[in-house]
Parts: structure tokens; C-alpha cells; sequence
């Protein structure tokens, strides 16, 4: 009897045990985005022969530190081989990694103090006014490209300022088909919502909003250009999420994604969201596009890169 009650207690803590509160969900979800953070930048600080011998490419860094599907990378190349060498690499370097925290300019707190010292305590409230042509929108901000040699360097420059990065943005990044300018540029940037160019609907598609943007005379942006904007605009203010004006590029799975310069309080990030033509967007939404040329309305602007 007593052993048959023991088994009963057992039981009942165990199923106790499994109801976990929301609070402790969302702190082990937090803990467990944290270790996939540290681990993101410790591989990104590694040089790309450091990465071959641990059997990895830039590319397949945020497959790794990811929770999606590895398959692409991992069933047919290397299955086990680089495991032993990322756990040993995080014991090793979890004090360079606090190490890095400490000297990041893309935290909350640091964001906070940016807006304080320039007095930009929340996003400011733009007024809506209707956009005729590109001449009249004011010079937002001026972006400089052309300082990085590479992607891997730029990603690195990212994680070492402490400025989140998504996962798309991350695997954007990667890919072939984002390339940075040779040449050293200070670019203007323009800013201005999908309301202002005239959509009087709660969204509109993607596509509309580009060609209505290109017909008013701005362009579109190259991709470098949000990377950079995150590293050169540390004081944005909370609440400030600003979508780049930019062809998409493909995820490794085909999805075509565009990039977005954003702080939601918690920090300063880079993320990606959908880049295809259909997609509704807000029209309160901000994007940020280069003036074209012509700097006139026109019927279709064709931007090159």
C-alpha cells in the first residue's frame, strides 16, 4: 500500500511539475534566444578559413544558431563534425562574449541614452502630407557606404555594436545576391509613408507602393544601405520601425525578403519581412527611398545598382 502510494505521490508532483506558467515559458524561450545570440556572435567573429575548419561557411552561420530545419546544410556535408567544435567554443569564450555586451551601442539602454542626449525620448509623430513630386521631401538623412570590404565584415560590425539581427535579415546578408559598394558614398535618404504618396486605403500592396513611389521621382534603395543606416542611426527613437525602400532578395528557400530598420525598446534591430509584390502594408508604415535622378514625377522610374 505504502509503495503503490509512493508511485501515487510520484505522479501527481511529476504532472505537477509539467504546468508551466507563461512566465516561465517566456523565460526559457528568452534564455534559449540568448544562448543562440551568443553563439551567432561568436561564430560571426571567426574568419572564413576559422569556419571551414570547423566545418561551416558564413552562409550557414544563422542555420546553425537557428531553430528551422538544418537540413541544407547539414545532412550531406557535415553531420556531426563541427558540433564538438561549437559547444567547445562556447565554453571557452562565454567571457569574450560578456566582454562584447559591455561595449555594444545597439542595447536598449544605450538607445535610451543616445535619444536622451539628443532629446528624442519617442519616434516623432510626421505630419501626412500628400507627396507631389520627390523635390519637395527634405533630405532625411545622409547614409555613408563603401567602408566595409566585405559582408562578413559588415555582419561582424553588426554583432560587435550589440545591434540585433533577425533571421532573415541575417540570412539576407548572407547571400550572394547582396553585394556593397567598392567605392566610399555619403548618400541622401529621403523618408516618407505610403499615405503621403497618396494611398488613402489602410494598405496597400508592396508593388503599388513602389511604382507610386518611382512615378513621384525617388528611387530605389541598394540593400547595403540598411546595414549601414542600422550602424550610422543609433539614436532612432523607440517605436520608430523604418522599411527600406530596396529590391528583395531570395532566402536560400526562394522567399523574397526586404529589410527593415526598426526599435521596439528593446534594443536596436535589423530585421527582414515579406518582399513580394503583393504584400499589404500599413500605409502608416515608413519606408526610406533615395531620390531618383530625375527628381520628378515621372511615369516609371527604372533605378539601376
Amino acid at each position: 500500500m505504502s509503495t503503490i502510494h509512493g508511485v501515487t505521490k510520484l505522479g501527481q508532483a511529476t504532472a505537477k511539475r509539467q504546468v508551466f506558467s507563461p512566465l516561465e515559458v517566456y523565460w526559457d524561450a528568452f534564455q534559449k534566444w540568448r544562448k543562440r545570440e551568443r553563439l551567432r556572435t561568436e561564430l560571426y567573429r571567426l574568419s572564413e578559413r576559422e569556419l571551414t575548419d570547423i566545418g561551416l561557411t558564413p552562409g550557414d552561420i544563422d542555420y546553425v544558431t537557428s531553430n528551422r530545419s538544418r537540413r541544407d546544410v547539414t545532412t550531406a556535408r557535415h553531420s556531426t563534425r563541427w558540433h564538438g567544435a561549437i559547444v567547445l567554443m562556447l565554453l571557452c569564450t562565454c567571457s569574450l562574449v560578456f566582454a562584447s555586451e559591455a561595449k555594444a551601442q545597439c542595447t536598449a539602454r544605450d538607445g535610451l541614452q543616445n535619444q536622451l542626449r539628443l532629446k528624442k525620448t519617442s519616434s516623432p509623430i510626421m505630419p501626412q502630407v500628400l507627396v507631389r513630386s520627390a523635390v519637395d521631401v527634405p533630405v532625411w538623412k545622409k547614409v555613408t557606404i563603401g567602408t566595409f570590404s566585405n559582408s562578413f565584415a559588415l555582419r561582424n560590425a553588426l554583432h560587435a555594436v550589440g545591434c540585433g539581427t533577425g533571421g532573415l535579415a541575417g540570412e539576407i546578408l548572407a547571400r550572394p545576391a547582396f553585394t556593397l559598394s567598392a567605392t566610399k558614398a555619403d548618400l541622401e535618404l529621403y523618408t516618407v509613408s505610403a499615405a503621403e504618396l497618396g494611398f488613402q486605403t489602410q494598405t496597400a500592396s508592396l508593388g503599388q507602393i513602389y511604382a507610386r513611389a518611382k512615378q513621384l521621382g525617388f528611387g530605389l534603395a541598394a540593400a547595403e544601405i540598411a546595414p549601414h543606416l542600422r550602424l550610422q542611426y543609433l539614436d532612432q527613437p523607440i517605436g520608430e520601425f523604418l522599411i527600406i525602400g530596396m529590391e528583395p532578395i531570395k532566402t536560400w528557400e526562394g522567399e523574397p525578403v526586404i529589410l527593415t530598420v526598426g526599435n521596439g525598446g528593446a534594443g536596436l534591430i535589423l530585421i527582414g519581412q515579406d518582399g513580394r509584390a503583393g504584400a499589404e502594408i500599413s500605409v502608416a508604415s515608413r519606408f526610406v527611398f533615395l531620390r531618383s535622378h530625375r527628381g520628378a514625377p515621372v511615369e516609371a522610374a527604372r533605378v539601376h545598382h
